[in-house]
């Protein structure tokens, strides 16, 4: 695909998630006249399942209430079943497993997505080889009948849907919690993010299109400093003088590499194969050399960084970036594939939010909410509310 094409290509689909996005929080935010009380996870999981849905399924799915409820819970089913098999034995996961109520669960979740799924592919399928007229829909389903050309079945088409499902959609919900969480409790920076909001709307025909969202560099170094500040994938926690709100530190990054050939460092240590390693991400998030004053919360931090002009600068401070300062998305060849459109689709999310509503916490608090840690990871407090209300123009 050439640049031009791509980057047609990129702009007709922000366009198309700008609009599913305006339309979800339409949809799932209460009217908010006054200040109301909103259980925003909640809302959040409703609008980025459909938005998400609207790009990997097309709007005849996406709109589908069954399908909605299998995207909202298949990642809970899934982590459900795994837990479940984590606690039996060894030797009895192979004759136990899938007679465990979890494992039912989630497989009576797939059968359903599938069945769902399957009357769309079969009769996209057949009209591409009999209508001449056909147009291809633009969303991921009609992407993964292109790519496999007959070679799969309408069965694992599904199943690598609920894949997308797993990856995109409680990780987006998390991550714009987090920086709601993080925002509230950092209030002087929401009238700078809305003014930088609304002069590149307005720069931009009034909408919030792909130069736009280029242009709201305010707006991405907050998610960043954000999610730098409060990390979701962890291994595990101890003492901590960085994230002092939490009194914990997540020590290593939510993904690890299987060594598959025997390596030797260049410190001369060998790491054998079938070991699984792991990168402490916050020791550098809170590392001096690469965050200066690390113990502070800066969300200007990586605007200023890039204010040189300088196209490493630029490059090496976004959001999306993967590199060795910014783990979030992993790094290397298998960096997630789909940091960019998450990451579109949650700054649209968050610009719609800080331009539509004043945001706090309720009851008068100002301390952020603690984060709740599970296992590997740390998260925030899906239960928890915030007070929304309407901004009179």
């Amino acid at each position: 695909m050439t640049g031009r094409v791509a980057y047609r290509t990129s702009a007709r689909l922000n366009a198309m998630v700008c609009q599913e996005v305006d339309d979800a929080i339409r949809e799932y935010m209460p009217p908010c006249e006054d200040w109301t009380e909103v259980s925003i996870n909640s809302k959040l999981v409703d609008v980025v399942a459909k938005v998400s849905g609207s790009i990997f399924v097309g709007p005849e799915l996406s709109k589908n209430t069954e399908y909605l409820d299998a995207s909202r819970n298949y990642t809970i089913d899934l982590m459900m079943a795994v837990s479940a098999v984590k606690k039996s034995r060894p030797w009895l996961k192979p004759i136990m497993a899938p007679r465990m109520p979890e494992i039912i669960k989630l497989r009576e979740r797939e059968a359903k997505a599938i069945q769902m799924l399957q009357p769309i592919i079969e009769e996209r399928i057949k009209r591409k080889a009999t209508d001449p007229n056909w147009q291809d829909p633009d969303d991921m389903v009609q992407w993964m009948i292109n790519r496999v050309d007959g070679k799969a079945t309408v069965e694992k088409i599904a199943i690598w849907q609920l894949g997308l499902i797993f990856a995109a959609i409680h990780t987006t919900t998390m991550t714009v919690t987090n920086i709601l969480y993080t925002l509230v409790s950092t209030p002087e920076y929401i009238k700078p993010l809305r003014d930088e909001i609304r002069q590149a709307m307005a720069d931009n025909g009034g909408t919030i299109t792909f130069p736009a969202l280029q242009q709201m560099q305010r707006l991405d170094s907050y998610m960043k400093e954000a999610i730098r500040f409060y990390p979701t994938g962890i291994s595990k926690s101890c003492p901590s003088r960085h994230h002092s709100q939490t009194n914990t530190t997540p020590l290593l990054a939510s993904f690890g590499r299987r060594v598959l050939k025997g390596i030797t460092l260049s410190n001369g240590q060998y790491i054998p194969a079938g070991v699984l390693i792991e990168v402490p991400a916050a020791a550098i998030y809170a590392d001096e050399h690469y965050y200066p004053n690390s113990d502070t919360f800066d969300g200007n931090r990586s605007f200023n960084l890039r204010a040189t002009g300088k196209a490493a600068d630029i490059a090496r401070n976004q959001f999306v970036t993967t590199n060795e300062m910014n783990l979030n998305f992993g790094y290397g060849r298998h960096a997630c594939p789909g940091r960019f459109f998450a990451t579109n689709e949650i700054k649209m999310v968050l610009a719609r939010l800080i331009l539509e509503y004043d945001i706090k916490m309720p009851d008068g608090q100002t301390e952020r909410y603690p984060q709740i840690e599970m296992g590997r990871m740390t998260l925030p407090n899906p239960g928890k509310t915030l007070l929304f209300k309407k901004v009179v123009a």
